[in-house]
């Protein structure tokens, strides 16, 4: 086995192990050696020190037990949030909570009764429910007055 120290086209250096050197040749020929960083198969070797066995080192035996090591330093949590960002998400989920009690969930009748609503066809109220795009674009070039309601924190994920 020999390892290589390799670099590709965007400069990224890597090493990798071949069975041979011929190995390498074959491999690097037929796109199969690519870079892990970006996937590029423009890869060449790279200026490496060679690693050569020496006879002259000696084994160090340990002398006695290893000095034990001191305990870990307690962790302390660390916030995720700032406590702006934190207030901010309180004041969203807050909003939203006062959105849902305070509205009636038409869910995908949204469009056609804020329509209705816009043309005194049924009374006035307020509503929440689910459009697409297009319907939206639509109910505001009717003059509807809808808004997009602020989606939780925990929707994102």
């Amino acid at each position: 086995m020999i390892k290589y120290a390799l670099v590709c086209e965007s400069a990224h250096d890597f090493d990798s192990w071949f069975q041979s050197s011929a190995a390498y040749e074959t491999q690097a020929k037929r796109g199969l050696v690519t870079c892990p960083e970006c996937g590029s198969a423009k890869v060449g070797k790279a200026i490496m020190a060679p690693s050569i066995a020496r006879r002259d080192r000696q084994i160090i035996e340990p002398q006695g037990d290893p000095a034990p090591s001191p305990p870990p330093a307690p962790t302390q949590p660390v916030a995720l949030l700032d406590e702006r960002q934190q207030n901010l998400r309180a004041m969203v989920r807050a909003l939203h909570a006062r959105i849902v009690a305070d509205t009636d969930d038409v869910g995908q009748r949204f469009p056609n009764e804020a329509r209705r609503m816009h043309e005194g066809d049924i009374p006035h109220r307020s509503i929440r429910g689910e459009a697409s795009l297009e319907d939206a674009r639509a109910l505001l070039e009717e003059g509807v007055e809808i808004m997009p309601i602020p989606r939780l924190p925990e929707e994102r994920n």
